[in-house]
């Protein structure tokens, strides 16, 4: 059995947690580094609060301008359109301006939403049809970070491991299993996950991320969801997407995901969405 080796490392607002199984501890550690490395490259371009970074500029472009943004930036955004299309609009990732006016705890009404971007095809670039839509990649990015990150490994040979960004989502590789603890008010519930991504959304959580496309104030429809997906991007996309969607609606989406949880608001127990029949 190969060893456990643990390293972190602050990004993104969170502690990114890597424990990598590899015989040789300096392998690890050299792909650790890598890793980290690439972490912070992928804050770079994707941070709206990082002056000059390429959310920064999306964020700041005028009428009929056309930006040029790398690779990386551009995969994640036309990740989180096809997230937006496959959470029926639910995910979306264009209310900058309303996530910060939640973040901040403004008073007054969220400013409206307007405007209009457009991730222009085959090529990396955005063109500003009309100012006012605001990129926040708060509720995809640190999933797509793991995603990468889990790639860089496979190339480096880290045969199994798992990786993490804070509490909220884990990405597991390789033929390792890990157990993981659902933690809702009144119970605590021990599932198992193996190549497969885990993610957790909730009013505890990341409450500033989750918005109604609609603007609507009341947004949340549960304590706490946990989504169970083979990407880390696509489980932080529909834990989020899920808060939206009435409990007795979950079973439509169950059959997207590989397992979905619910923290039931009377009793505080995890519960386990069945695909609808």
């Amino acid at each position: 059995m190969s060893d456990t080796h643990t390293f972190e490392h602050k990004a993104m607002k969170t502690t990114f947690k890597l424990r990598l199984q590899h015989d040789d501890k300096k392998h690890a550690q050299n792909a650790a580094i890598n890793a980290i490395e690439l972490v912070d490259e992928i804050e770079g371009k994707l941070s709206r609060y990082r002056g000059g970074s390429d959310v920064w500029q999306i964020n700041h472009m005028e009428a009929d301008q056309t930006l040029f943004i790398s690779e990386l930036c551009y995969d994640c955004l036309c990740l989180s359109l096809e997230a937006y299309a496959e959470t029926m609009g639910l995910f979306d990732v264009t209310l900058g301006r309303q996530i910060e006016h939640r973040k901040q705890k403004d008073a007054g009404d969220a400013p409206e939403i307007s405007g209009q971007l457009v991730v222009v095809p085959d090529r990396p670039a955005v063109h500003c049809n009309e100012p006012g839509r605001e990129i926040d990649l708060g509720g995809i990015g640190k999933g797509y970070a793991l995603d990468k990150v889990k790639e860089l490994l496979e190339e480096w040979e880290i045969k199994s491991g798992i990786i993490s960004a804070g509490a909220s989502t884990h990405l597991a590789f390789g033929d390792q299993k890990w157990t993981m603890g659902l933690s809702a008010k009144n119970e605590t519930r021990d599932i198992v996950i193996k190549a497969q991504a885990l993610s957790a959304s909730g009013t505890g959580i990341q409450d500033e991320h989750i918005i109604a496309p609609d603007g609507s104030a009341e947004t949340c429809k549960h304590p706490r969801i946990w989504a169970v997906h083979e990407s880390a991007a696509w489980a932080d996309a529909w834990s989020t997407a899920a808060m939206l969607i009435p409990e007795d609606e979950l079973p439509k989406i169950r059959n997207k995901l590989t397992e979905l949880f619910v923290e039931n608001p009377k009793d505080g127990r995890v519960v386990a969405i069945k695909a609808e029949e």
